[in-house]
Protein backbone atom coordinates (compact mmCIF):
# COMPACT_ATOMS: atom_id res chain seq x y z
CA UNK A 1 0.00 0.00 0.00
CA UNK A 2 2.90 1.84 0.89
CA UNK A 3 4.48 1.58 -2.36
CA UNK A 4 1.00 2.29 -4.24
CA UNK A 5 0.41 5.60 -2.41
CA UNK A 6 3.62 6.92 -3.14
CA UNK A 7 3.74 6.27 -7.04
CA UNK A 8 0.28 7.67 -6.84
CA UNK A 9 1.71 10.90 -4.82
CA UNK A 10 4.83 11.00 -7.51
CA UNK A 11 2.56 11.72 -10.34
CA UNK A 12 -0.07 13.84 -8.69
CA UNK A 13 0.55 17.68 -6.35
CA UNK A 14 -3.02 17.90 -5.74
CA UNK A 15 -2.45 21.35 -4.24
CA UNK A 16 -0.09 24.10 -4.30
CA UNK A 17 -0.21 25.14 -0.40
CA UNK A 18 0.83 21.98 2.31
CA UNK A 19 -1.93 22.53 4.44
CA UNK A 20 -4.61 21.39 2.08
CA UNK A 21 -2.43 18.23 1.53
CA UNK A 22 -2.06 15.53 4.11
CA UNK A 23 0.59 14.10 1.67
CA UNK A 24 2.50 17.43 2.19
CA UNK A 25 2.26 16.43 6.43
CA UNK A 26 2.91 12.69 6.19
CA UNK A 27 6.20 12.84 3.42
CA UNK A 28 8.09 15.52 3.87
CA UNK A 29 9.83 15.26 0.56
CA UNK A 30 10.23 12.62 -2.06
CA UNK A 31 13.57 12.66 -2.04
CA UNK A 32 13.35 11.80 1.42
CA UNK A 33 10.64 9.16 1.15
CA UNK A 34 12.98 6.17 1.46
CA UNK A 35 14.56 7.79 4.96
CA UNK A 36 10.86 7.60 6.67
CA UNK A 37 9.24 4.95 8.24
CA UNK A 38 5.28 5.24 6.97
CA UNK A 39 2.83 6.37 8.71
CA UNK A 40 0.47 3.18 8.13
CA UNK A 41 -2.68 5.16 10.02
CA UNK A 42 -2.18 7.98 7.41
CA UNK A 43 -1.76 5.04 4.43
CA UNK A 44 -5.17 3.40 5.96
CA UNK A 45 -7.04 6.45 5.95
CA UNK A 46 -5.79 7.88 2.87
CA UNK A 47 -6.43 4.22 1.67
CA UNK A 48 -10.16 4.47 2.65
CA UNK A 49 -11.04 7.70 1.29
CA UNK A 50 -10.95 6.08 -1.85
CA UNK A 51 -9.14 9.32 -3.79
CA UNK A 52 -5.80 8.72 -1.87
CA UNK A 53 -5.12 12.38 -1.47
CA UNK A 54 -7.09 14.08 -4.45
CA UNK A 55 -9.55 15.84 -2.01
CA UNK A 56 -7.83 18.37 0.23
CA UNK A 57 -8.72 18.57 3.83
CA UNK A 58 -11.18 22.02 3.16
CA UNK A 59 -12.81 20.79 0.28
CA UNK A 60 -11.64 23.61 -1.95
CA UNK A 61 -11.25 23.30 -5.60
CA UNK A 62 -7.58 21.69 -6.21
CA UNK A 63 -4.86 22.15 -9.11
CA UNK A 64 -3.23 19.23 -10.87
CA UNK A 65 0.59 19.56 -11.26
CA UNK A 66 -0.01 18.44 -15.65
CA UNK A 67 -1.60 22.00 -15.51
CA UNK A 68 1.75 23.51 -16.64
CA UNK A 69 1.17 22.88 -20.06
CA UNK A 70 -1.63 25.30 -20.37
CA UNK A 71 -2.95 28.17 -18.28
CA UNK A 72 -6.62 28.03 -17.42
CA UNK A 73 -8.59 30.77 -19.11
CA UNK A 74 -11.85 30.88 -17.34
CA UNK A 75 -15.49 31.98 -19.23
CA UNK A 76 -15.86 35.99 -18.92
CA UNK A 77 -18.95 35.82 -17.49
CA UNK A 78 -21.35 32.89 -16.50
CA UNK A 79 -24.01 31.35 -19.07
CA UNK A 80 -27.03 32.95 -17.15
CA UNK A 81 -28.45 35.06 -15.08
CA UNK A 82 -28.73 34.39 -11.16
CA UNK A 83 -26.74 33.02 -8.10
CA UNK A 84 -23.34 31.27 -8.84
CA UNK A 85 -21.10 29.37 -6.79
CA UNK A 86 -17.30 28.97 -7.65
CA UNK A 87 -16.69 25.39 -8.06
CA UNK A 88 -14.07 23.31 -10.01
CA UNK A 89 -14.97 20.69 -13.04
CA UNK A 90 -15.94 17.90 -11.51
CA UNK A 91 -18.04 20.28 -8.84
CA UNK A 92 -20.09 21.50 -11.86
CA UNK A 93 -20.35 17.77 -12.94
CA UNK A 94 -21.62 16.58 -9.76
CA UNK A 95 -24.37 19.32 -9.58
CA UNK A 96 -25.60 18.40 -12.54
CA UNK A 97 -26.02 15.00 -12.26
CA UNK A 98 -27.38 16.20 -9.00
CA UNK A 99 -30.18 18.16 -10.82
CA UNK A 100 -31.02 15.35 -12.69
CA UNK A 101 -31.52 13.00 -10.52
CA UNK A 102 -33.53 15.59 -8.34
CA UNK A 103 -36.10 16.46 -11.58
CA UNK A 104 -36.58 12.90 -12.82
CA UNK A 105 -36.90 10.42 -10.91
CA UNK A 106 -36.49 7.64 -13.34
CA UNK A 107 -32.35 9.39 -13.80
CA UNK A 108 -29.79 6.36 -12.54
CA UNK A 109 -25.86 6.97 -12.08
CA UNK A 110 -24.10 4.22 -12.39
CA UNK A 111 -20.61 2.78 -13.69
CA UNK A 112 -17.07 1.48 -11.87
CA UNK A 113 -16.52 2.94 -8.25
CA UNK A 114 -19.63 5.63 -8.40
CA UNK A 115 -21.34 4.38 -5.54
CA UNK A 116 -18.04 6.11 -3.68
CA UNK A 117 -17.66 9.15 -5.90
CA UNK A 118 -15.35 7.98 -8.52
CA UNK A 119 -11.76 8.03 -8.77
CA UNK A 120 -12.44 11.52 -9.50
CA UNK A 121 -15.08 12.38 -7.45
CA UNK A 122 -17.85 13.32 -10.15
CA UNK A 123 -20.50 11.51 -8.02
CA UNK A 124 -19.65 12.42 -4.71
CA UNK A 125 -22.17 12.16 -2.06
CA UNK A 126 -24.88 11.36 -4.75
CA UNK A 127 -25.58 7.58 -3.19
CA UNK A 128 -26.13 9.01 0.00
CA UNK A 129 -29.02 11.38 -0.82
CA UNK A 130 -30.76 9.26 -3.72
CA UNK A 131 -29.69 5.64 -2.35
CA UNK A 132 -28.07 2.74 -3.62
CA UNK A 133 -31.35 2.23 -6.41
CA UNK A 134 -30.27 4.92 -8.42
CA UNK A 135 -26.73 5.78 -8.03
CA UNK A 136 -24.65 2.37 -7.67
CA UNK A 137 -21.47 0.83 -8.56
CA UNK A 138 -21.21 -1.93 -11.96
CA UNK A 139 -18.71 -4.79 -12.30
CA UNK A 140 -15.54 -3.52 -14.19
CA UNK A 141 -16.51 -4.56 -17.60
CA UNK A 142 -17.37 -1.58 -19.95
CA UNK A 143 -19.70 -3.78 -22.66
CA UNK A 144 -22.16 -4.78 -19.73
CA UNK A 145 -22.48 -1.03 -18.73
CA UNK A 146 -23.33 0.22 -22.23
CA UNK A 147 -25.59 -2.59 -22.71
CA UNK A 148 -27.45 -2.23 -19.37
CA UNK A 149 -27.35 1.48 -20.37
CA UNK A 150 -29.44 0.89 -23.46
CA UNK A 151 -32.05 -0.88 -21.22
CA UNK A 152 -32.58 1.75 -18.84
CA UNK A 153 -33.02 4.31 -21.91
CA UNK A 154 -35.28 1.97 -23.99
CA UNK A 155 -37.84 2.26 -20.95
CA UNK A 156 -37.71 5.53 -21.10
CA UNK A 157 -35.64 6.02 -17.79
CA UNK A 158 -32.98 8.54 -17.94
CA UNK A 159 -29.07 6.77 -17.96
CA UNK A 160 -25.71 8.06 -17.25
CA UNK A 161 -23.39 5.85 -17.26
CA UNK A 162 -19.60 6.54 -16.66
CA UNK A 163 -16.82 4.42 -18.28
CA UNK A 164 -14.10 5.48 -15.53
CA UNK A 165 -11.18 6.41 -18.23
CA UNK A 166 -12.12 7.10 -21.94
CA UNK A 167 -9.37 4.47 -22.63
CA UNK A 168 -11.48 2.12 -21.78
CA UNK A 169 -15.10 2.85 -23.87
CA UNK A 170 -13.41 0.65 -26.70
CA UNK A 171 -15.03 -2.87 -25.06
CA UNK A 172 -18.33 -1.32 -25.46
CA UNK A 173 -17.70 -0.24 -29.15
CA UNK A 174 -19.92 -2.58 -30.44
CA UNK A 175 -22.70 -1.51 -27.87
CA UNK A 176 -22.54 2.43 -28.25
CA UNK A 177 -22.08 2.36 -32.11
CA UNK A 178 -24.15 -0.89 -33.10
CA UNK A 179 -27.25 -0.99 -30.70
CA UNK A 180 -27.07 2.75 -29.07
CA UNK A 181 -26.98 4.63 -32.13
CA UNK A 182 -28.82 2.71 -34.61
CA UNK A 183 -31.50 2.09 -31.64
CA UNK A 184 -33.77 4.52 -33.62
CA UNK A 185 -33.20 4.25 -37.40
CA UNK A 186 -33.54 -0.14 -37.19
CA UNK A 187 -37.04 0.34 -35.17
CA UNK A 188 -37.93 2.93 -38.03
CA UNK A 189 -38.24 5.28 -34.91
CA UNK A 190 -40.69 2.90 -33.05
CA UNK A 191 -37.81 2.66 -30.29
CA UNK A 192 -35.00 4.41 -28.94
CA UNK A 193 -32.60 5.04 -26.34
CA UNK A 194 -32.10 8.77 -26.70
CA UNK A 195 -32.42 8.91 -22.83
CA UNK A 196 -28.76 8.05 -22.71
CA UNK A 197 -25.67 9.67 -21.73
CA UNK A 198 -21.93 8.13 -21.55
CA UNK A 199 -19.63 10.30 -19.54
CA UNK A 200 -15.77 9.55 -19.46
CA UNK A 201 -13.01 11.25 -18.75
CA UNK A 202 -10.20 11.74 -21.34
CA UNK A 203 -6.97 13.40 -22.55
CA UNK A 204 -3.83 14.29 -21.01
CA UNK A 205 -3.10 14.24 -17.40
CA UNK A 206 0.90 14.31 -16.65
CA UNK A 207 1.42 10.50 -16.02
CA UNK A 208 -1.38 8.47 -17.82
CA UNK A 209 0.25 7.02 -20.38
CA UNK A 210 -1.00 4.84 -23.21
CA UNK A 211 -4.00 3.83 -21.12
CA UNK A 212 -5.34 6.50 -19.24
CA UNK A 213 -4.28 9.50 -21.45
CA UNK A 214 -6.03 9.14 -25.26
CA UNK A 215 -8.69 11.09 -26.59
CA UNK A 216 -10.96 8.76 -28.61
CA UNK A 217 -13.61 11.29 -30.08
CA UNK A 218 -13.02 11.09 -33.90
CA UNK A 219 -14.04 6.99 -33.30
CA UNK A 220 -17.53 8.18 -32.39
CA UNK A 221 -17.65 11.38 -34.61
CA UNK A 222 -17.96 8.67 -37.52
CA UNK A 223 -20.75 7.21 -36.16
CA UNK A 224 -24.74 8.47 -37.07
CA UNK A 225 -27.10 8.62 -34.18
CA UNK A 226 -24.80 9.68 -31.66
CA UNK A 227 -23.96 13.04 -30.11
CA UNK A 228 -20.13 13.84 -29.19
CA UNK A 229 -19.52 16.68 -26.51
CA UNK A 230 -16.22 18.10 -24.72
CA UNK A 231 -16.63 20.35 -22.60
CA UNK A 232 -13.60 23.54 -22.02
CA UNK A 233 -14.45 24.01 -17.87
CA UNK A 234 -17.01 24.28 -15.21
CA UNK A 235 -19.47 25.94 -16.99
CA UNK A 236 -19.90 24.18 -20.13
CA UNK A 237 -19.43 20.79 -18.17
CA UNK A 238 -22.74 21.19 -16.49
CA UNK A 239 -24.73 22.90 -19.53
CA UNK A 240 -23.71 20.08 -21.86
CA UNK A 241 -24.05 17.42 -19.41
CA UNK A 242 -27.77 18.17 -18.53
CA UNK A 243 -28.23 18.94 -22.64
CA UNK A 244 -27.17 15.32 -23.32
CA UNK A 245 -29.46 14.14 -20.31
CA UNK A 246 -32.38 15.71 -21.91
CA UNK A 247 -31.53 14.84 -25.40
CA UNK A 248 -33.63 13.14 -27.74
CA UNK A 249 -30.02 10.88 -29.09
CA UNK A 250 -27.27 8.99 -26.90
CA UNK A 251 -24.89 11.24 -26.16
CA UNK A 252 -21.10 10.92 -25.29
CA UNK A 253 -19.26 13.63 -22.85
CA UNK A 254 -15.82 13.40 -22.82
CA UNK A 255 -14.25 15.13 -20.15
CA UNK A 256 -10.82 16.44 -20.04
CA UNK A 257 -9.62 15.08 -17.00
CA UNK A 258 -6.46 17.20 -15.92
CA UNK A 259 -9.62 20.32 -15.79
CA UNK A 260 -11.30 18.46 -13.38
CA UNK A 261 -9.44 20.03 -10.57
CA UNK A 262 -7.40 22.65 -12.83
CA UNK A 263 -10.66 24.26 -14.27
CA UNK A 264 -12.07 26.59 -11.77
CA UNK A 265 -14.90 29.21 -12.47
CA UNK A 266 -18.57 30.93 -11.14
CA UNK A 267 -20.83 28.61 -12.61
CA UNK A 268 -24.57 29.21 -11.96
CA UNK A 269 -26.32 27.24 -9.24
CA UNK A 270 -29.54 26.99 -11.32
CA UNK A 271 -30.24 24.03 -13.79
CA UNK A 272 -29.07 25.51 -17.57
CA UNK A 273 -27.90 24.08 -21.07
CA UNK A 274 -25.73 24.74 -23.21
CA UNK A 275 -26.39 24.08 -27.08
CA UNK A 276 -25.13 20.81 -28.46
CA UNK A 277 -23.59 21.72 -31.92
CA UNK A 278 -22.98 25.08 -31.63
CA UNK A 279 -19.26 26.49 -31.45
CA UNK A 280 -18.04 28.92 -29.04
CA UNK A 281 -15.85 32.05 -30.86
CA UNK A 282 -13.64 32.99 -27.59
CA UNK A 283 -11.95 35.66 -29.01
CA UNK A 284 -12.20 37.71 -32.26
CA UNK A 285 -9.31 38.15 -34.72
CA UNK A 286 -8.41 38.92 -38.28
CA UNK A 287 -5.29 37.07 -39.12
CA UNK A 288 -5.55 33.31 -38.13
CA UNK A 289 -8.45 31.25 -36.96
CA UNK A 290 -7.18 28.63 -33.99
CA UNK A 291 -9.86 25.98 -33.76
CA UNK A 292 -9.99 23.42 -31.03
CA UNK A 293 -11.45 21.57 -27.84
CA UNK A 294 -11.23 20.68 -24.24
CA UNK A 295 -8.48 21.59 -23.13
CA UNK A 296 -6.41 22.35 -26.17
CA UNK A 297 -8.71 25.84 -26.51
CA UNK A 298 -7.10 26.83 -23.44
CA UNK A 299 -3.50 26.24 -24.77
CA UNK A 300 -5.04 28.18 -27.77
CA UNK A 301 -6.00 31.80 -25.86
CA UNK A 302 -2.44 31.44 -24.56
CA UNK A 303 -0.51 31.13 -27.92
CA UNK A 304 -3.46 33.85 -28.58
CA UNK A 305 -1.98 35.96 -26.80
CA UNK A 306 1.65 35.08 -28.02
CA UNK A 307 1.10 35.89 -31.04
CA UNK A 308 0.38 39.14 -31.00
CA UNK A 309 2.52 39.99 -28.83
CA UNK A 310 5.36 38.70 -30.60
CA UNK A 311 4.39 38.66 -34.31
CA UNK A 312 1.64 40.86 -34.28
CA UNK A 313 -0.94 38.55 -35.37
CA UNK A 314 -4.39 39.21 -34.55
CA UNK A 315 -6.12 35.34 -33.81
CA UNK A 316 -9.81 34.39 -33.80
CA UNK A 317 -10.23 31.26 -31.16
CA UNK A 318 -13.06 29.06 -31.59
CA UNK A 319 -14.06 26.36 -29.32
CA UNK A 320 -15.69 23.67 -31.33
CA UNK A 321 -17.41 22.26 -27.99
CA UNK A 322 -19.67 20.01 -30.25
CA UNK A 323 -17.43 17.31 -32.12
CA UNK A 324 -20.36 15.53 -33.77
CA UNK A 325 -22.97 17.47 -34.72
CA UNK A 326 -20.46 20.13 -35.53
CA UNK A 327 -20.98 24.11 -35.92
CA UNK A 328 -19.67 24.33 -39.92
CA UNK A 329 -21.17 27.69 -40.17
CA UNK A 330 -19.14 29.40 -37.66
CA UNK A 331 -15.96 27.87 -38.23
CA UNK A 332 -16.36 28.62 -41.76
CA UNK A 333 -17.57 31.92 -41.66
CA UNK A 334 -14.42 32.61 -39.55
CA UNK A 335 -11.66 30.85 -41.76
CA UNK A 336 -13.31 33.30 -45.33
CA UNK A 337 -12.47 36.06 -42.80
CA UNK A 338 -8.68 35.31 -41.77
CA UNK A 339 -8.02 33.47 -45.28
CA UNK A 340 -5.75 31.06 -42.22
CA UNK A 341 -6.70 28.17 -40.16
CA UNK A 342 -4.72 26.01 -37.17
CA UNK A 343 -6.65 22.80 -35.96
CA UNK A 344 -5.24 21.51 -33.03
CA UNK A 345 -6.18 18.44 -30.68
CA UNK A 346 -4.35 16.06 -28.22
CA UNK A 347 -5.14 12.50 -30.52
CA UNK A 348 -3.32 11.38 -33.35
CA UNK A 349 -3.08 13.22 -36.74
CA UNK A 350 -4.37 10.81 -38.95
CA UNK A 351 -7.90 10.58 -39.07
CA UNK A 352 -8.07 13.18 -35.83
CA UNK A 353 -11.00 14.76 -35.93
CA UNK A 354 -9.13 17.49 -37.17
CA UNK A 355 -9.07 15.91 -40.47
CA UNK A 356 -12.52 16.11 -41.24
CA UNK A 357 -12.80 20.22 -40.25
CA UNK A 358 -9.90 20.73 -43.14
CA UNK A 359 -11.71 18.49 -45.55
CA UNK A 360 -14.81 20.64 -44.99
CA UNK A 361 -12.70 23.83 -44.91
CA UNK A 362 -10.86 22.87 -47.95
CA UNK A 363 -14.42 22.08 -49.59
CA UNK A 364 -16.06 25.64 -48.54
CA UNK A 365 -13.48 28.20 -48.02
CA UNK A 366 -10.94 26.84 -50.64
CA UNK A 367 -10.83 30.55 -52.57
CA UNK A 368 -10.32 32.19 -49.20
CA UNK A 369 -7.72 30.40 -47.91
CA UNK A 370 -4.14 32.17 -48.09
CA UNK A 371 -2.35 28.95 -46.99
CA UNK A 372 -3.42 25.38 -46.58
CA UNK A 373 -4.83 24.22 -43.46
CA UNK A 374 -2.81 23.19 -40.73
CA UNK A 375 -3.21 21.09 -37.82
CA UNK A 376 -0.77 20.87 -34.79
CA UNK A 377 -1.92 17.40 -32.95
CA UNK A 378 -0.57 14.48 -31.31
CA UNK A 379 2.34 12.21 -32.85
CA UNK A 380 0.93 8.59 -34.88
CA UNK A 381 2.22 6.92 -31.84
CA UNK A 382 1.07 5.21 -28.68
CA UNK A 383 0.48 8.10 -25.87
CA UNK A 384 4.01 8.25 -24.09
CA UNK A 385 4.32 8.60 -20.73
CA UNK A 386 8.02 10.00 -20.02
CA UNK A 387 7.75 12.06 -23.13
CA UNK A 388 4.36 13.32 -22.68
CA UNK A 389 5.79 16.65 -22.90
CA UNK A 390 7.21 16.16 -26.41
CA UNK A 391 3.84 14.46 -27.45
CA UNK A 392 0.73 17.21 -26.51
CA UNK A 393 0.09 20.14 -29.25
CA UNK A 394 1.68 22.62 -26.60
CA UNK A 395 1.98 26.15 -27.12
CA UNK A 396 5.67 26.10 -28.72
CA UNK A 397 4.31 23.89 -31.42
CA UNK A 398 1.03 26.02 -32.04
CA UNK A 399 2.80 29.09 -31.97
CA UNK A 400 5.20 27.85 -34.70
CA UNK A 401 2.39 26.59 -36.64
CA UNK A 402 1.45 29.87 -36.31
CA UNK A 403 4.48 31.49 -38.05
CA UNK A 404 4.18 28.83 -40.28
CA UNK A 405 0.53 30.02 -41.57
CA UNK A 406 1.66 33.96 -41.79
CA UNK A 407 5.11 32.83 -44.05
CA UNK A 408 3.68 30.55 -46.71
Amino acid sequence: LFTKVITFYSHFTPTRTAANCPFYLAVPTLASVKHHTPNMNFLRKAATTGAMGLVPRNGRPTILRHSSHFVYQPDAKPPVEGPTQKMNMFQAINQAMDLALEQNESALVFGEDVAFGGVFRCSMGLQKKYGKQRVFNTPLCEQGIAGFAIGVANTGAKAIAEMQFADYIFPAFDQIVNEAAKYRYRSGNLYDCGSLTFRAPCGAVGHGACYHSQSPEAYFAHTPGLKVVVPRGPNKAKGLLLACVRDNDPCIVFEPKTLYRAAVEEVPVAAFESPIGKADILRAGTDVTLVGWGTQIHVLQEVATMAKQQLDVSCEVIDLVSILPWDKETICNSVKKTGRVLIAHEAPLTNGFGAELAATIQEECFLHLESPVLRVTGWDTPFPHVFEPFYIPDKHRCLAGIRKLIDY
